[in-house]
């Protein structure tokens, strides 16, 4: 089929609750991630232990283990596995190529990824994402009962991997930390210069070196932290509840997305307290402890976010709170790279420079302070324009035509 007859999702079809959904897990994203920008994560303890806000910083740290930390990437990596399945769906009805499509729209997000991993921050999830996202396909004629095998088994693999490297020593990721250790030491960055490197950076140059071993310990943290089963597993539940269009059916799923709340927080909460103990105390019961307790923490906690958030919504559809996140959230590829930017400029020497200076109580507050202007970037944007700036290029090179950017043009 000629894909000169394929179109993107107009604003008309999309559903606001998987937009809000975004807004919402770009809100938690920017919270987990802000620490790092900060470089507050890079500090040694007595460093943080000599910040003015210490006790409270210790705190926080603990409640973003117990309910931000792998959560919002969960609901992140769902929605990815809706989108596809809704991509699909809209190529069937209008007898398009919705393979050839989705395999486009991959490729550019890996450009898009690489871009953003090797020049402005070493945390990139779009890489990794697209990558897994070319493999997507391969499950589209699967069952529902084996898809939903499919991702419990992908998500209970880590703790087999973790549970024989526990066991036989075998370290994974020894090749890629040996290559990191490489460009630190030709670029002079040490144990001692590592938390402010990036402070007292004077120049790109400086920053891109950094960037540079960045990216394999980006790398090493996936390999780790067995990153490419966790996301897999997710996506497929979220290409699940896509081809199922759960969300488009939320009264006919009222129980059902009660019951995930209720476990989801039963299950979720306790384990998330030991999870957090475990992260703050160095995985004092062993790696394949750590990510039982992650397992069985973020997972859960994730889902009941999404179904208590998709509750609310069934019940109160007119609430502002709604349309306030699914603008930002229809921007979510822009508002994502922009926390990146706005990171760079907030901490790093090349900008104010106030990285490692501040606790992690101040962290979270210019966090917050990122999104509330994102937000309302997000709602200046696109009262005039379809599509967020990066999601138009994104968009044009996907489906290899001009679209107008402009609410009145075509």
């Amino acid at each position: 089929m000629n894909t000169k007859d394929s179109f993107p999702i107009r604003s008309k079809e999309r559903y606001i609750l998987l937009d809000a959904l975004r807004g919402l897990a770009l809100l938690g994203i920017c919270l987990a991630n802000f620490p790092e920008f900060s470089l507050y994560s890079f500090l040694k303890s007595e460093a943080a232990a000599e910040m003015p806000t210490a006790g409270i910083d210790y705190i926080l740290r603990y409640l973003q283990y117990i309910f931000i930390d792998g959560k919002f990437y969960t609901l992140f990596s769902l929605l990815f596995g809706i989108g596809f399945a809704i991509i699909i769906s809209n190529a069937m009805q209008k007898h398009i190529n919705g393979l050839f499509i989705f395999y486009r729209r991959m490729t550019m997000l890996l450009l898009i990824g690489f871009i953003h991993l090797m020049f402005i921050w070493s945390g990139d999830i779009l890489m990794l994402y697209a990558l897994l996202g070319l493999f997507l396909p391969l499950f589209r004629n699967v069952s529902n009962r084996r898809l939903l095998i499919c991702s419990a088994l992908f998500l209970l693999l880590p703790i087999l991997i973790d549970g024989f490297i526990g066991m036989t020593g075998v370290n994974p990721s020894a090749a890629v930390v040996r290559a990191q250790q490489y460009y630190c030491a030709r670029y002079g960055i040490t144990d001692d210069n590592f938390a402010f490197w990036l402070r007292d950076a004077n120049s790109y140059a400086d920053v891109f070196r950094f960037l540079i071993q960045g990216a394999l310990v980006r790398v090493q943290e996936f390999i780790d932290g067995n990153r490419v089963f966790k996301v897999m597993g997710l996506f497929l539940l979220g290409f699940y509840i896509g081809r199922n269009r759960l969300y488009a059916r939320l009264d006919d799923n009222k129980r059902l997305l009660k019951q995930i709340m209720v476990w989801g927080f039963i299950i979720g909460i306790p384990t998330s307290l030991l999870y957090a103990w475990s992260a703050m105390n160095a995985h004092l019961w062993g790696l394949a402890g750590h990510t039982i307790l992650y397992t069985v923490s973020v997972f859960p906690m994730g889902l009941a976010y999404a179904a208590g958030f998709s509750l609310y919504y069934l019940h109160n559809k007119e609430h502002r709170i709604f349309p306030l996140l699914a603008v930002p959230g229809r921007m979510a590829l822009t508002n994502y790279i922009g926390q990146s930017l706005w990171g760079m400029i907030i901490f790093y020497g090349i900008g104010l420079g106030l990285g490692a200076y501040t606790g992690l109580v101040c962290v979270l507050l210019i966090a917050t302070s990122v999104y509330i202007i994102e937000i309302t970037f997000s709602h200046l944007w696109l009262w005039f324009c379809q599509f967020g700036p990066l999601e138009w290029i994104w968009r044009m090179l996907t489906y290899g035509k001009k679209l107008g950017l402009m609410k009145h043009q075509k």
